[in-house]
């Protein structure tokens, strides 16, 4: 990670990146996994895409707003995960896949947690539609914000294209060979 003032910003960002994954963590894990005290419950939906269906079958409101809950429940993480990791010359294939999987491991242990937990049933299409949530938030915002950041970060060079070889740092400095005395 480079230091100096455009280094502390990076720095400074992925504190605060840290530390709202944290706090989001805390509440999604406070909503997903209390007791429920409910009269019936529904059987686990292991089937993909079934329940997805059936809020399609309960009308367009009804539907958009059960589909929108799974996408916005773990969206935030598309964005505080790259943030807490504080990369940003990184690949956006390699930052998409490390944070999709991330995200859908994370989906995966709530949805694992959740057969322990009175009145809460595990829920296939939850984890999907939490994973492509996190997925669309990275898209849509990871970036543009990285790539805002890196200008920031090279005050001197706006918008002249880095070589691929090149380290974040620029090129090393080499020292001109002096000849043997005889």
């Amino acid at each position: 990670m480079r230091q100096g003032s455009g280094g502390q910003t990076v720095i400074r960002f992925r504190a605060t990146g840290i530390l709202f994954l944290f706090a989001h963590l805390l509440l999604v894990g406070w909503l997903t996994l209390r007791p429920l005290d409910v009269p019936w419950m529904t059987a686990a939906n292991f089937e993909p895409l079934a329940g997805i269906k059936a809020d399609l079958a309960l009308g367009p409101v009804e539907a958009a707003r059960r589909i929108g809950e799974g996408l916005l429940l773990l969206a935030p993480l598309g964005v505080l995960l790259p943030m807490a990791g504080g990369r940003l010359f990184v690949s956006p294939w390699a930052s998409l896949l490390r944070t999709v999987a991330a995200g859908a491991l994370i989906s995966l242990a709530i949805e694992l947690a959740q057969t322990a937990v009175p009145g809460q049933v595990v829920d296939i299409d939850s984890l999907l539609l939490n994973t492509v949530g996190v997925g669309l938030a990275h898209v849509l915002v990871v970036p543009a914000c990285r790539a805002r950041l890196r200008r920031r970060e090279q005050p001197g060079v706006q918008n002249a294209p880095r070589l691929r070889d090149e380290a974040p740092g620029g090129s090393t400095p080499t020292i001109t060979r002096v000849g043997i005395a005889p």
